[in-house]
């Protein structure tokens, strides 16, 4: 059996056992999912994380079955859609809760006041003049060099499993990547960059969502999922950052399996943290409202992506 990481269900080296929250939110636009995806009601498959792509896709009208290996994740995830449990905040949550503070006591610029400024914004070239000429100063790229680099903050703080997937100059990537964002999204549009730059964030059910017991939830590894369930079930399968921690044997694994489950002429979307192995998933990472994703790939069954 190939390793997957994400099963032990930690993300940072802190003491203790057992799987822990890893994400009170997704960092995902399920606006790719919506342009992408076979109209509704199509049969699909997404990663449970926090839920918030499972709700917008069942609020679609799709048929949605969603996946976690890990098991506190999913339990929050139905009981998040269910209502029945408020957001809270994972291990993804407190690096970016970190992050906010140290540019907050390092950087005025930084500090809340003027943060909320930036991200009320719905003028892209002004957008992108401030951060250039107020945020992305000498003073972040210090401070993000120190967090980011090989043997920095970052790596330190996670687990063995995730320490490789922090890309290479990953701060420098970062800021591109924000500075792509805001150049093509409206600040006070997006909620992705709200919830990273302020860690404010909406609720993950859109209004006139279907009820969350549309939702299949499913504990278990999704290339193992995949593979057991019979030939051509989905029509479309959204990944998330799924391959962000397993090596190449499991990556194959995925693939196999993805392409087995999925009907020739479905989609597949993948994000990945890292870089872009070709220009078409860097291109089509500029469709994100979040600057997290270096790499998006949206592939058909039998066909190109």
């Amino acid at each position: 059996m190939t390793r997957n990481p994400w099963s032990a269900g930690r993300i940072l080296a802190v003491p203790g056992r057992g799987p822990r929250l890893l994400f009170g939110r997704m960092y995902e636009d399920p606006r790719v999912e919506s342009r992408a995806f076979p109209a509704a009601p199509a049969r699909v498959l997404c990663i449970a994380s926090a839920g918030d792509t499972a709700a917008a896709l069942a609020g679609a009208g799709h048929d949605v079955t969603a996946i976690d290996v890990n098991p506190v994740q999913l339990a929050y995830a139905r009981a998040r859609l269910d209502g029945e449990a408020p957001a809270a905040v994972g291990s993804a949550e407190l690096v970016l809760a970190a992050g906010r503070r140290a540019a907050a006591l390092a950087l005025p610029q930084w500090r809340s006041a003027p943060v909320a400024e930036f991200l009320d914004l719905d003028d892209l070239r002004v957008q992108s003049v401030w951060w250039r000429a107020r945020l992305d100063g000498p003073g972040l790229r210090l401070l993000m060099g120190t967090a980011f680099r090989p043997v920095g903050v970052l790596a330190a703080a996670l687990a063995p499993g995730f320490r490789h997937v922090v890309p290479v100059r990953f701060d420098v990537a970062l800021r591109a990547r924000v500075a792509r964002v805001v150049a093509r999204h409206p600040n006070n549009d997006n909620p992705l960059l709200r919830a990273l730059l302020a860690g404010r964030s909406p609720d993950p059910r859109p209004s006139g969502a279907r009820p969350a017991g549309a939702v299949r939830w499913v504990l278990g590894d999704v290339a193992e999922h995949l593979e057991s369930v019979p030939a051509r079930s989905y029509d479309a399968v959204t990944l998330s950052n799924v391959l962000d921690g397993p090596g190449p044997a499991y990556r194959r694994r995925l693939r196999a399996a993805v392409e087995r489950a999925v009907r020739p002429g479905g989609t597949v979307v993948l994000r990945s943290v890292g870089g872009a192995d070709g220009s078409a998933a860097a291109a089509r990472a500029a469709e994100e409202r979040c600057p997290l994703w270096g790499s998006l790939y949206v592939t058909t069954i039998g066909g190109r992506g």
